[in-house]
């Protein structure tokens, strides 16, 4: 099945159609390097990696960029107010080193990559030589103009202005204005150039010294490492306007075709709030990681709600994300506990005979069963990338598998769980091994050889014990064993 996806450009959804099926390329606009990392940020970094994996898993390679911002106005107040006494230049290098170096560490601790091959980062310091050439570009095509030391796009040259974000350019020009440090010819021109304020970083150029606007860097770095027309660029729903729609129109304007698909996020509130310090609601993913002690939870809450809209934040949510992650440990430990009591124990005569009586085979219609769940996550996934409805047949994956175990269909639940665990790798889960020590398989298999013995006294002293020291125990149901974990203990990671 081909992939559909939302393009906000064309503001319907379409299927899908790389421009060179070996490879796709992506753009998403990156992180500004000055604050500590919040669980916004992590939700942006989190969707794209998801639709990156799955688009990996589909058979595509991907070239994935995803840029730096480290000039900019809120790193130089930061670098000021951080690293007072220091020479500014110096103050912003450590200012952007450190909250970069916190970004790598929030994905880290959420298991999003960020150096695999084909995640490329690069930095706006990195591009300036290049910004520089492609203002001159836009100049010498008319699309662009110098004036006192600044450099503005020229939006009377821009083709459909304001298509990305669905508004006329007379609505926008009647609620733009002029600053009056500004020369612009047209109220929105926007800035490609700064001409260099006292004590702020600058750099030379045919304009004088001064340092890039923010929204040429994107233009440059993408066109740069993807070519003048790629498949993909992303970002947040916020970034549309101006960010996005002034990207279209110097990229155009320099003649690119630019991006072909637009995919944007929804934003992140929290209890129906922006989040804000000044609100006492700021949460970053240091902060969950300490208070939860586990990544997967910020996770199964995003792809709780399609990327493509707002998210709002609450401790019920969250609780009910444990509970997701509660159900899916539940199912691979009792599989790992199931086969480890067998595989282990297998020469106990009583218990080989036993199962021999009561194992059912995995028959081809379970099989079909289980396929038919997965054509259904790929579907869903297909259809814009749609995680609620996926996780909901992974949902219905887990329940077949304890389906299985009940009729100790091993082969059965053995491909759910390895079917669950690529899954759930498509998503960054990673469910853990559960080993249980000899000590505890012994007491299990000591625990059922005396029931099967009808010496339930010793049985249910072996079963106390076994849940005392090692958390599980073995039940039966009518005429089957089932390795059914009575008391879960969740790992904290």
């Amino acid at each position: 099945m081909p992939i559909s996806i939302y393009n906000s450009l064309t503001r319907k959804k379409e299927q899908f159609q790389p421009l060179n099926p070996q490879e796709i390329k992506i753009y998403v606009c990156g992180p500004t390097v000055y604050d500590l990392p919040h669980i916004g940020h992590a939700r942006s970094a989190y969707i794209f990696d998801v639709i990156r994996r799955y688009l990996v898993y589909k058979g595509y390679k991907v070239k994935f960029v995803r840029n730096v911002t480290d000039v900019d106005d809120k790193i130089i107040e930061k670098a000021r107010a951080e690293f007072k006494g220091e020479d500014l230049n110096t103050g912003i290098k450590k200012t952007a080193d450190k909250y970069l170096d916190l970004y790598h560490k929030a994905l880290l601790d959420l298991g999003i990559g960020n150096k695999a091959q084909d995640i490329l980062e690069p930095k706006a310091s990195e591009y300036i030589g290049r910004m520089i050439d492609f203002i001159k570009r836009l100049i010498d095509r008319g699309a662009a103009y110098a004036a006192g030391g600044d450099v503005y796009f020229n939006i009377a040259q821009a083709r459909n202005y304001g298509k990305l974000s669905n508004q006329s350019l007379d609505k926008l020009e009647a609620g733009a204005r002029v600053g009056p440090a500004e020369n612009k010819k047209n109220p929105l021109d926007f800035a490609l150039w700064k001409s260099a304020k006292e004590n702020e970083p600058s750099w030379e150029s045919p304009w004088g010294k001064g340092r890039p606007g923010w929204h040429i860097e994107c233009s440059v770095m993408s066109l740069d490492i993807l070519g003048e027309e790629f498949d993909i660029h992303g970002g947040g729903i916020d970034l549309i306007f101006p960010h996005h729609e002034n990207e279209i129109a110097q990229s155009e304007g320099a003649g690119c075709k630019f991006a072909r698909c637009w995919i944007h996020h929804g934003l992140l509130t929290i209890n129906g709030q922006k989040m804000a310090k000044s609100l006492g609601n700021f949460i970053t993913v240091e902060n969950f990681i300490e208070k939860y002690k586990n990544a997967d939870l910020l996770k199964l809450f995003f792809l709780s709600t399609h990327y493509s809209h707002p998210i709002d934040y609450t401790e019920e949510k969250i609780q009910e994300a444990a509970k997701c992650k509660d159900n899916f440990d539940m199912f691979f430990q009792k599989a790992s506990t199931w086969k480890q009591f067998w595989n282990h124990w297998y020469s106990k005569p009583e218990l080989v005979a036993l199962r021999n009586k009561t194992k059912t085979p995995f028959a081809e219609r379970d099989k079909v069963e289980v396929n038919r769940i997965l054509e259904k996550f790929e579907q869903a996934m297909d259809d814009d990338f749609n995680t609620p409805q996926a996780l909901g047949y992974l949902f219905g994956l887990r329940d077949l598998g304890l389906k299985f175990i009940s009729f100790d269909k091993e082969e059965g639940f053995s491909y759910v769980e390895l079917n669950l665990k690529k899954f759930l790798n498509l998503f960054g889960i990673l469910p853990l091994d559960y080993n249980l020590s000899e000590n505890g398989l012994k007491l299990c298999v000591d625990e059922e050889i005396a029931r099967i013995k009808k010496d339930y006294k010793t049985s249910d002293a072996l079963r106390e014990k076994a849940i005392c020291e090692h958390n599980f125990a073995i039940s039966n149901t009518a005429n089957n064993i089932t390795a059914n974990i009575v008391k879960i203990n969740i790992p904290d990671n």
